[in-house]
């Protein structure tokens, strides 16, 4: 039978008081912390929110001016399509026509994710590992979004949930992607 000794029980315990101890010092303590102990050296305080004008309550001074859309907008810009031109969507016109009558077929009749692949390469003029699919409802073919395209030109057809098929020619996403991408917070 092994027998524990108090003592080496004990040193742990002790090295893991003194650890989480140490993590409680007053923050005022701190020489970077501004206010009225903040050291010399700290000339820049911190700058505040400028509230909105319908939003009551002092304003800081000085203040950060912030516009919520405008943030979300530059945020989520990397899901915009990049602009193209007449003539490249004018070109391009033909094929989302041949992917629209693929996919409705495909949704009167079901298929699964190489099926769909392989009938929009087909349609598209691409390999079927240069498609992109976003969803996972093959049989029937529901709520799924394909597309592909070369350069800045792309070609996305959607299925809705009710079996309706379409596609449109559109410029390549900023981050290189003929769909949007599915990312957020």
């Amino acid at each position: 039978m092994t027998r524990i000794r108090p003592r080496l029980v004990a040193a742990p315990l002790l090295v893991l008081i003194a650890v989480a101890a140490t993590g409680c010092a007053d923050p005022s303590a701190d020489p970077r912390a501004n206010g009225p102990g903040a050291s010399a050296s700290s000339s820049t305080a911190a700058k505040g929110y400028c509230p909105l004008p319908e939003e009551k309550g002092p304003t800081p001074t000085p203040c950060i001016t912030f516009d919520w859309n405008q943030r979300v907008a530059e945020n989520h810009a990397y899901r915009s399509p990049m602009p193209i031109t007449t003539q490249q969507k004018a070109q391009a016109a033909p094929r989302a026509e041949r992917l629209a009558s693929a996919l409705k077929k495909l949704a009167a009749t079901g298929t699964t994710k190489e099926g769909l692949r392989a009938a929009a390469a087909d349609a598209l003029g691409m390999r079927s590992e240069e498609i992109e699919v976003q969803g996972d409802k093959f049989d029937p073919l529901r709520d799924m979004l394909v597309g592909g395209g070369e350069g800045r030109v792309c070609v996305n057809g959607t299925v809705d949930s009710a079996g309706q098929a379409t596609a449109e020619v559109i410029g390549r996403t900023a981050d290189g992607t003929c769909l949007p991408g599915l990312g957020g917070h």
